[in-house]
């Protein structure tokens, strides 16, 4: 009974937020991050900006239709400060990459010194139950990636789970940057690549947002802030 209690304790520390199973060192990674939706609602961008951060990256899309409702805003207001920013795209394993090309570009303008688009590409709604087939899924993908590559001048950032990438990316994607997720320990190496972006935890609070999410996703960028002023940005 007592192991139970202690595992449930640890659970609820870690539900809260409280208890943070990843800390990457910031002697190692000194540049921070994070990435936000309209989950965090009404966001103070002066205040967000002042808390260690070095770079944002905003939903912007998702599929060939959906436009997060705060992405003009955020984007917007999250330019004015020092912030490197960046948007992302949520992709559909259900519609073209050409539309879903179509829709990031339609919503998301060219801004001088922005990060690269994302491709934010994981499963949902059962995907990872019964993943589409990797051929047809790469084709759509490989659509996406161009077309955003050929309209913003930069190669896109793919931004995947372990499980997304080993069934689709690894050993066809080695020329893009790849943005990893893995809140529970240190991202896994890479098949002939080095990641460039980890999401190390989705429970973190900081100050500067009211929305239906009091947790905001904490990401590091893998090099010094020397390498980050001079990473590839918007033509």
């Amino acid at each position: 009974m007592a192991g139970a209690a202690i595992c449930g304790m640890l659970a609820l520390l870690f539900y809260s937020g409280v208890l943070q199973v990843n800390n990457p060192s910031r002697a190692q990674y000194p540049v921070r991050g994070v990435d936000v939706s309209c989950y965090q609602g009404d966001i103070d961008w002066d205040v967000l900006s002042g808390q260690g951060i070095a770079f944002a990256f905003i939903k912007a899309t998702e599929g060939s239709s959906f436009v997060d409702q705060c992405f003009e805003t955020n984007y917007r207001n999250a330019l004015k400060t020092d912030l490197r920013v960046g948007a992302y795209h949520f992709f559909s394993f259900d519609s073209p990459g050409e539309t879903q090309a179509d829709n990031y570009i339609a919503n998301v303008p060219k801004a001088s010194g922005a990060l690269p688009p994302v491709v934010d590409f994981e499963f949902y709604d059962g995907k990872g139950k019964n993943p589409p087939d990797p051929d047809g899924t790469r084709k759509e993908l490989n659509e996406l990636l161009d077309r955003l590559e050929a309209h913003y001048g930069a190669k896109p950032v793919i931004y995947a789970t372990e499980k997304s990438y080993s069934l689709y990316l690894s050993g066809h994607y080695e020329t893009y940057d790849i943005w990893v997720r893995s809140i529970l320990t240190a991202p896994k190496p890479l098949e002939n690549q080095t990641w460039t972006f980890w999401q190390y935890t989705n429970r973190k609070h900081l100050d500067g947002y009211e929305g239906t999410e009091y947790f905001i996703d904490m990401n590091v960028f893998n090099g010094t802030f020397d390498e980050f002023d001079n990473y590839v940005e918007q033509a």
